[in-house]
């Protein structure tokens, strides 16, 4: 055992040193040859036996000459050169912050149950005509004010005057004193956005004043239904952009700009459940400019009526549908009328309580909705309608001529 432990031992020695030498003499050699390689080549290049020249570190070879330099860059205009540190975000901002504008909305108690105070939203003057600037808002943020205040960008806190309001659409008018005003918002056309696009919203959340939010256009055509009575059925659809560019409580009233700085939306409202982020909304230009325009000029939204009382068929028990009112078994829904205003187009044209609307122009109306939306985006004062009801079981049709709705 002893014998063939020691031979191995002694047959592994011999074996490494072998290695070893076979290993560092090539190495030596390699090291060898490289130096005489890196030396000889500029002595090589000096005496012109390389095809090409070897320059010294540092140093950069032009195939133009100084004046040809010159002659290329004398033209590049600076901005090529030195980056500028302004955005297109910044300068859209700066051309608008100074029109957005805090709007507060003082309410005097009422009774003990009501302790009144005030509250906080935004605005955008997008007009000034002679000693009066003008403000729009939303309906709702100076919604039961007994007074109305509006903070500029300077601090300065002056008295606003009510113009008017249009509960639909969620906005209103104000006026005040122009002599501090410093800024006017221009309007830009929401009819040319495209999802995706830059939106930027400018208002006082939380009475931060000109907080500024990014985000992008989500959807340009969403409709919302809205419960203007409170009986938990919508009365209207609005219909309004959709934005993930933050829209806090105080926003309301606020600008939602374009990246050139135009007004393309009047911030209204946002999803505020705890799993829901990103998804607010504001009422577009190219509905809100002709309500302003109406707002402006008559204190209200001119639009026509036909002089009822709608309620929605789906707020009546469907006990009543047969029984009661004797609607045949494939009506789904429609309006019943609750009351029928004096010299009106209903009243002169017969229609009477307890009749059920169900189609105006032949067009399917399901519920009160329906029927404002026809009204308010097909018809115009002094048109002519045809009204599908049912009285008692029976099917009719009348024509009424449409005149403006009175408030």
């Amino acid at each position: 055992m002893g014998y063939y432990d020691g031979h191995y031992q002694s047959s592994r020695r011999t074996k490494e040193r072998i290695t070893k030498r076979s290993v560092i003499y090539p190495f030596i050699s390699a090291m060898m040859g490289a130096l005489l390689v890196v030396f000889s080549i500029p002595v090589l290049s000096n005496y012109g036996f390389l095809p090409y020249d070897i320059n010294p570190k540092g140093t950069i070879e032009s195939s133009l000459e100084s004046e040809e330099v010159e002659e290329v860059l004398g033209d590049m205009p600076t901005e090529m050169v030195n980056l500028s540190i302004t955005s297109e975000v910044i300068n859209a901002v700066d051309r608008v912050s100074d029109a957005v504008v805090g709007v507060i909305n003082m309410r005097q108690s009422s009774g003990f149950l009501d302790p009144g105070g005030q509250g906080t939203g935004s605005g955008v003057v997008y007009k000034v005509d002679g000693d009066r600037a003008f403000i729009v808002t939303n309906q709702h943020v100076i919604d039961g004010a007994s007074e109305i205040e509006v903070t500029l960008n300077s601090g300065a806190r002056v008295p606003a005057e009510f113009v008017g309001e249009d509960v639909f659409t969620d906005l209103a008018v104000l006026t005040i004193d122009a002599e501090e005003v410093t800024a006017v918002a221009e309007f830009g056309n929401s009819d040319n956005l495209r999802a995706g696009e830059p939106a930027i919203a400018i208002g006082n959340p939380l009475s931060f004043e000109g907080s500024v939010t990014l985000g992008i256009i989500s959807a340009v055509e969403r409709s919302i239904p809205i419960d203007l009575s409170g009986n938990g059925h919508p009365d209207w659809n609005a219909e309004v952009l959709q934005t993930d560019a933050a829209i806090n409580p105080g926003n309301s009233g606020g600008a939602l700009l374009n990246i050139q700085g135009d007004v393309i939306g009047i911030n209204s409202m946002k999803i505020a459940q705890s799993a829901v982020e990103g998804i607010g909304f504001a009422i577009p230009s190219s509905i809100a400019v002709p309500v302003i325009q109406d707002l402006e000029e008559y204190g209200e939204v001119q639009r026509p009526q036909m002089g009822i009382y709608p309620r929605s068929l789906q707020e009546i028990p469907s006990f009543h549908w047969h029984d009661t009112l004797g609607l045949p078994e494939d009506i789904k829904g429609g309006v019943y009328i609750e009351g029928v205003q004096p010299n009106t187009p209903a009243s002169n044209g017969g229609l009477q309580e307890g009749d059920v609307v169900v189609e105006l122009d032949g067009e399917e109306v399901k519920d009160s909705n329906d029927l404002r939306r026809y009204l308010y985006t097909k018809k115009k004062i002094g048109d002519s309608m045809t009204v599908t009801y049912y009285r008692q079981g029976e099917r009719h049709e009348i024509e009424l001529t449409l005149d403006r709705e009175s408030y």
